[in-house]
């Protein structure tokens, strides 16, 4: 049996024991007759997998060669019914390339460099261990290593595009106590990067806060934030990858809702937030971020179109620019799906984007079927200049629990735009998915 084999092999089994063990573990328990008994009894399996085909063709130095990465990913756990008002969710996860990688897969290791990233490496480890209690009124706390999605993840999101998630060793709090407003707000002692636990990049320790206010109107969610985000300096890491420079303070509100005119569906959002360094950042921040989006839906068809900013800032008396930083965010979303601009350039950029969607149910044997194609052209923003655009299109078809997904990225560089901060790049997925 070939070696990268082997690895799948221990990888899965790794990751199965590790749910038998928790299985069993809960059958025990549930003996004891406890109001512990009775929430293992309630006990209700976690399972995700993820079988994916990256390709990745990008335009640097002839030595530079094209990216394949054939990767499986497996989760496994459970959660709890509750005791004490408590419940207990235990997930691990382990991620395995099918073949011998082709493809580099941390930015911060010096290995197979003459390939492009494909930030998913392999893996074992602790992906959620968290407590949550609803013993007071409307309020729930959760407490541990857990996944956390804010709004539309711009500033704080799970990175779920990623074999191995972003998660979160937190203390979080969520009341509903009052009619129509929702009160979210955490303390963020580790980060865990999708680089995975053997990363000189991850995790990311420090004390990072986070508050989130929203209320529901008739028209829509208006949305207060505040995140104070400060990390640790990291070692053996280069000084761009250092999460020092990217502690920041964000404040900052945003608003989203829908409404039906006549046969059309409307759906609106805007968001503006100011941000500064913070902590240990050795670079000085006074940057803005901005987002107008306009969504119509007629039938099963979608059309929409938007423009986000995100500010650069030249440091007074010096030469260094810094962009607006979102290090927490699911980048995947926003600006492409290249991901040409996960940090943002030191000029800042300005996204104007439209897209198409397409929904059909109960065709072709597949409960739904979906395409969407979304054409972007990006420009700095601090100063004039022309970063290219980019064509994406997926399609992705769903029966039962199973989800297929084909992917396309074509990012093309303008003319001007500096080497330093996009180059030429195709990249294609083909994905299968299965979730109970």
């Amino acid at each position: 049996m070939r070696n990268d084999s082997k690895r799948v092999v221990r990888t899965t089994l790794a990751a199965c024991g590790l749910a038998l063990g928790m299985a069993a573990a809960s059958v025990q328990t549930a003996r004891a007759g406890s109001p512990v008994a009775g929430a293992f009894g309630e006990a209700k399996p976690l399972l995700d997998t993820r079988l994916r085909y990256e390709y990745v063709d990008q335009v640097a130095t002839p030595a530079l060669r094209k990216a394949e990465a054939w990767t499986f990913r497996i989760r496994l756990g459970f959660e709890t019914g509750k005791a004490w008002s408590t419940s207990l969710l235990v997930e691990g996860e382990a991620v395995a390339p099918l073949y011998h990688p082709h493809y580099r897969e941390d930015n911060a290791v010096a290995t197979r460099t003459n390939y492009p990233v494909v930030a998913d490496p392999e893996d074992q480890e602790l992906n959620r261990l968290q407590l949550t209690n609803t013993a007071l009124t409307d309020t729930t706390i959760t407490a541990g290593r857990q996944r956390i999605i804010l709004d539309d993840q711009r500033f704080v999101g799970n990175v779920g595009w990623r074999q191995n998630e972003q998660t979160f060793d937190a203390l979080r709090v969520v009341n509903k106590h009052v009619a129509n407003l929702t009160v979210d707000a955490g303390y963020i002692v580790h980060v865990n990067r999708v680089y995975g636990p053997d990363s000189p990049q991850s995790p990311w320790g420090g004390d990072s806060y986070f508050a989130n206010v929203a209320y529901q109107t008739r028209l829509g969610k208006l949305t207060g934030f505040g995140y104070l985000l400060g990390f640790h300096p990291l070692r053996n890491v280069p000084a761009a990858l250092d999460p020092a420079r990217q502690a920041t303070s964000t404040w900052g509100a945003r608003f989203a809702g829908d409404r039906s005119l006549g046969v059309v569906k409307v759906a609106y959002a805007a968001s503006y937030a100011k941000q500064r360094e913070r902590g240990a950042n050795p670079f000085r921040n006074d940057n803005h971020y901005s987002l107008l989006e306009l969504n119509a839906t007629w039938k099963q068809f979608t059309l929409g179109a938007g423009d986000e900013v995100l500010s650069g800032y030249l440091v007074p008396g010096t030469s260094t620019t810094v962009g607006f930083s979102t290090p927490l965010a699911t980048l995947h979303k926003f600006q492409g799906w290249a991901d040409k601009f996960l940090t943002t350039p030191g000029n800042g950029i300005d996204d104007r984007y439209v897209n198409f969607g397409w929904t059909k149910k109960g065709l072709a044997g597949f409960d739904t079927l979906a395409a969407a194609l979304a054409w972007h052209s990006y420009r700095a923003q601090r100063i004039s200049g022309d970063y290219g655009s980019e064509l994406d299109f997926s399609l992705t078809a769903k029966r039962q629990r199973i989800t297929y997904l084909a992917k396309l990225a074509d990012y093309r560089a303008a003319a001007s735009t500096p080497t330093t901060v996009a180059r030429d790049t195709d990249k294609m997925w083909l994905q299968m998915e299965y979730a109970y």
